[in-house]
């Protein structure tokens, strides 16, 4: 286990405290987005699956239907493997590793269907970037406006536990 606090680079509502999740929709590359975030979990996974010889790392990013950050597009993860087989020793010795990001091109919907098929308890499962407590979903933020769209579209019901008064 690694312990890291993304709180300490700050810049994003979601690893700075002082910054506010917003409520609405915005324009641009919301104040969600965490600076390097993905970069910095392949990178952890990378020297891990380098240490195991792995020959693949696996990533549930998304790029259809999400907030715009960049470094969930599938130019980021073609990026990043090229870094990836440029940096690794079993690379360089013939071994390359790959980046999967088998639903990086999937909408919500699909993703919630496949899931479905896969027999996933979303129940058990929270996207929520103001979950209480007790793991409730505010209902307002982006992430929770995308898994209702989601849900929506596939035809599934949305187990989610929202926080009292929202509808």
């Amino acid at each position: 286990m690694v312990h890291l606090d993304l709180g300490v680079f700050g810049g994003s509502a979601l690893t700075d405290k002082s910054i506010d999740v917003p409520r609405a929709p915005s324009a641009g590359i919301p104040i969600t987005y965490v600076p390097a975030r993905n970069t910095i979990f392949l990178s952890l996974a990378l020297a891990f699956a380098e240490v195991v010889s792995a020959d693949a790392i696996f990533t549930g990013a998304n790029a259809v239907d999400y907030s715009g950050y960049p470094d969930c597009r599938p130019e980021f993860f073609d990026a990043f493997a090229a870094l990836a087989n440029l940096a690794t020793r079993r690379a360089v010795e013939g071994a390359p590793i790959e980046i999967r990001s088998p639903i990086v091109r999937m909408t919500k919907g699909e993703i919630v269907q496949r899931g479905h098929a896969l027999g996933v308890d979303f129940a058990q499962t929270v996207s929520c970037y103001n979950a209480d407590g007790e793991g409730r979903a505010c209902g307002e933020c982006d992430s929770c406006r995308f898994r209702r769209e989601g849900f929506a579209a596939s035809g599934i019901a949305d187990p989610t536990r929202y926080q009292p008064g929202v509808s």
